[in-house]
C-alpha cells in the first residue's frame, strides 16, 4: 500500500482526455527547471509517444476526485551493466497545492511497480543539485549512485 496523506488518491496511466490538466504540469515542470519554453511540435511528439504502442515512453497521473495532482513520464531502455532493461524516470511534478502529501511517492512507487511487471531490474532518476525538496524524499526511498551527469550537446 502507498503512503500519503491524500484520501481517493489514484495512480493510473494517462488517458487522451488528461491533456487539458497534463499541460500546464508539464509547462510547470519545465519552468522549474528553467527550461526555454519547448516547441508546440516537442510537446505534440512527447504526447503522441504515451499512446504508441511501439514507444518505450509511459507517463502516469496521480488524480484526486477528477483532478490531476502530479504527473511522471519514464521509459524502459537497455544498459551494458543489467541483463533486464533498466526504467528511466525522466519526469516528476506534482501540482504546487499537491506537494508535500506523498503524491511524488506515489508515483515514484507506481513507477517502480510498472518496472516490476517489466521485469526491470531497477529504477533511476536524476534531479538537479538545488532541488533540495525533491531531494529529502529521494533520499529516503533511494540511494544516490553517486555519478554526475555530462551533456554534450549536438
Amino acid at each position: 500500500m502507498i503512503a500519503h496523506l491524500l484520501t481517493n488518491l489514484n495512480v493510473r496511466f494517462i488517458e487522451q482526455r488528461d491533456r487539458e490538466q497534463w499541460q500546464p504540469m508539464w509547462d510547470g515542470y519545465n519552468r522549474f527547471y528553467g527550461r526555454p519554453a519547448f516547441s508546440a511540435e516537442i510537446t505534440e511528439i512527447t504526447w503522441s509517444r504515451f499512446f504508441d504502442p511501439a514507444e518505450p515512453v509511459h507517463a502516469l497521473v496521480a488524480e484526486q476526485n477528477g483532478r490531476l495532482l502530479g504527473m511522471t513520464h519514464y521509459l524502459f531502455h537497455r544498459s551494458t551493466t543489467l541483463v533486464n532493461h533498466s526504467c528511466y524516470l525522466q519526469d516528476l511534478f506534482t501540482i504546487e497545492t499537491a506537494r508535500g502529501k506523498g503524491v511524488a511517492r506515489a508515483l515514484i512507487e507506481a513507477v517502480r511497480e510498472q518496472a516490476y511487471i517489466a521485469k526491470s531490474e531497477r529504477v533511476h532518476w536524476q534531479t538537479h543539485e538545488t532541488n533540495v525538496t525533491a531531494m529529502k524524499l529521494y533520499d529516503k526511498i533511494a540511494e544516490r549512485s553517486g555519478f554526475l551527469v555530462y551533456r554534450l550537446p549536438i
